[in-house]
């Protein structure tokens, strides 16, 4: 299988890139669950890499492959020039964002903002394709304010597809660029999956995945049935891993592989959490990420406890001491 299937395959399922949320630690961290599911960074400038030559920020372990890392901006020169810089470092994709709506974000002429200028998000991802080996995705919204995504989504999905994007993450949710915060704009308009399925049917080789709402793997299951080619999970991955991805091997990929538990899934990090602490890092960096492992089960409450009221102050004996509070 090529490097470009094994991504389209991976992309089956993935976890949105969320700002101070899926930092390398998180992703190590979700990586456990499967070797298939796909993991994005979080939101990285290109001016940041380019002018402030912030490569520190793309750090990550080999294990998190497949890894897509997700650039903000709207300079097709600097945008291929980051780019590259995450190709060479062995990232598996580069993902546009077109789809946060936050104000620090619009002021920078990224984001969200950038569904009123396709043109630009064209050229943006014509240089990088033309830049990078790897492939060049787009993560939007089905439009923003006033916009009437009937009408704008298929123009903006045509406008990429004519310079080569294949692959497209659509948040099914309009974005409010202003009188909303991003926390609201995670919950108002209305979600519109319908929408995302049309643009299926109109545009049959590319590459869809489907975001926003979905809370469970019976839930993404039931889109992929329905010809939707891919589901990305935000928030519900985060906030409770162990409901929705302990099963993901089985239920996603169709993969014979015995589920793992939760009691598992620590043990398996142990190792990754003492190599960190070694070089410095602090235990609570990484299990701030695994709070909600145990949600929905019994123990979940001390778990959280032990670890949030030991871990800045402690090393890695403190997750077997929370592990053996929930047994």
């Amino acid at each position: 299988m090529s490097n470009f299937s094994k991504i389209r395959n991976s992309a089956r399922l993935s976890i949105a890139p969320m700002m101070d949320w899926t930092d390398r630690h998180c992703r190590y961290f979700h990586r456990t669950f499967s070797k298939s599911i796909l993991l994005y960074t979080e939101m990285v400038t290109s001016p940041a890499l380019v002018q402030g030559n912030a490569t520190y920020l793309l750090e990550f372990d080999k294990s998190e492959n497949p890894l897509a890392l997700q650039l903000g901006g709207s300079d097709p020169t600097e945008l291929a020039r980051a780019a590259v810089i995450g190709a060479s470092l062995g990232y598996d994709e580069i993902n546009l964002n077109v789809g946060c709506p936050s104000d620090r974000v619009q002021s920078g002429i990224f984001g969200a903002i950038l569904m009123k200028t396709p043109e630009i998000v064209a050229n943006c991802c014509k240089e990088m394709i033309d830049a990078v080996d790897i492939e060049v995705t787009v993560k939007c919204r089905i439009g923003v304010d006033q916009q009437d995504p009937n009408e704008t989504l298929p123009k903006f999905l045509e406008c990429i597809s004519k310079v080569g994007v294949t692959r497209v993450i659509i948040h099914a949710r309009k974005a409010i660029l202003s009188g909303l915060s991003p926390k609201q704009n995670r919950n108002v308009p209305p979600l519109n999956y319908e929408l995302v399925y049309k643009m299926k049917e109109q545009f049959p080789n590319l590459h869809i995945s489907l975001n926003g709402g979905i809370q469970s793997l019976n839930q993404a299951q039931l889109h992929l049935e329905n010809g939707i080619d891919g589901i990305m999970i935000g928030r519900a991955a985060y906030q409770k891993p162990g409901e929705v991805l302990l099963d993901v091997n089985r239920l996603i990929y169709n993969l014979p592989n015995r589920q793992v538990s939760e009691k598992e899934i620590v043990k398996q990090m142990i190792p990754y959490i003492e190599n960190q602490y070694k070089n410095g890092n602090k235990v609570s960096k990484i299990t701030r990420h695994m709070l909600g492992l145990f949600s929905g089960r019994p123990g979940a409450k001390v778990w959280r406890k032990v670890l949030s009221e030991n871990a800045h102050s402690s090393g890695p004996e403190i997750v077997l001491q929370a592990l053996s509070e929930v047994e």
